[in-house]
């Protein structure tokens, strides 16, 4: 009878376990990515790292490029990149980021303007400059100082030239360095996006995280959840990419961010239940990082991401 009741106890345990690994298997985790440099109060890059909560953080914004303009970072108050050593100080936060495992970007672009691509020969110049500066090659004038970044993140919302980023794009990805360069971009959530609809077409990107705010066809209403959902498909099943991220704000009172708000308890029981069905399901991103340290956003949602 002993040998009889192990082998149903161990029967039972099997069981068990396979339905674990079915349930598991059958909804996909994700990450958290968050925006970094709009605002000094957020707290340094090294903080934020230490705080466990993300896996990727863009470096927002290289704010000032193409058509003959220098390019130029605007980190608000954290450094000023017109200095002697501008924010060069920055290198020892990122390779403290990236030693814990976490994806430092450069994000370019912004809500603001001040860039635009007038040619492709404008694009390439421009991706050479940001390869030689920020990524793996060589400059005099690197920014953030030697430290090498893991990407780029495409965050084009205004200055025209759309036409020209998938030549970007394609310029950052024909350069070759000692390790992958990760192509990311953060559109806005009505298909297309006219600003990114060229770079995105190339099939060059990794990950996109789709700005599901300020656009009130696509944004999540508990009344009227379709629309979300709707514009949620479409992106997964149309662009060419690795993961798909739904990008929120983390704060009703997020900077730039005037309407897209899910309070967390509705994320997690009726956003993310949905969106984590696809296999495209990367995570979710969150504008910014002074919103999400101001209201613990990410910290709520993150054993649910």
């Amino acid at each position: 009878m002993g040998m009889g009741n192990e082998t149903y106890s161990l029967s039972n345990s099997i069981i068990f376990l396979i339905i674990f690994l079915t349930f598991v298997s059958s909804t996909n985790g994700g990450d958290i990515v968050v925006y970094w440099g709009q605002n000094e109060k957020e707290g340094s890059l090294t903080e934020t790292c230490n705080t466990g909560l993300y896996e990727i953080v863009n470096i927002a914004f290289l704010s000032t490029f193409g058509d003959g303009r220098k390019p130029q970072l605007n980190l608000a108050g954290h450094c000023d990149p017109t200095s002697n050593n501008g924010c060069k100080i920055l290198s020892i936060d990122i390779k403290n980021c990236q030693k814990k495992g976490i994806k430092v970007l450069l994000s370019i672009g912004g809500g603001v303007e001040g860039y635009t691509l007038s040619s492709n020969e404008d694009a390439r110049n421009v991706g050479d400059y940001i390869w030689n500066n920020f990524l793996g090659g060589k400059s005099f004038s690197r920014p953030l100082g030697d430290v090498v970044l893991d990407g780029v993140d495409f965050d084009i919302e205004v200055g025209g030239g759309e036409e020209f980023y998938g030549e970007l794009a394609r310029r950052i990805s024909q350069h070759k360095g000692t390790k992958k360069v990760f192509l990311t971009a953060a559109p806005q959530c009505p298909f297309p996006d006219q600003q990114l609809k060229g770079a995105l077409s190339t099939g060059l990107f990794d990950f996109v995280w789709v700005q599901f705010y300020n656009n009130d066809p696509c944004l999540f209403d508990s009344n009227n959840p379709g629309k979300f959902q709707k514009s949620w498909i479409k992106w997964i099943s149309t662009i060419k990419v690795s993961k798909i991220y739904v990008g929120v704000p983390a704060s009703p009172e997020a900077s730039t961010a005037e309407s897209g708000f899910v309070a967390t308890r509705v994320f997690i029981n009726k956003v993310l239940p949905f969106v984590k069905r696809s296999s495209k399901y990367g995570g979710v991103m969150l504008w910014d990082r002074f919103a999400d340290k101001q209201n613990g956003y990410g910290r709520n949602i993150k054993a649910f991401v």
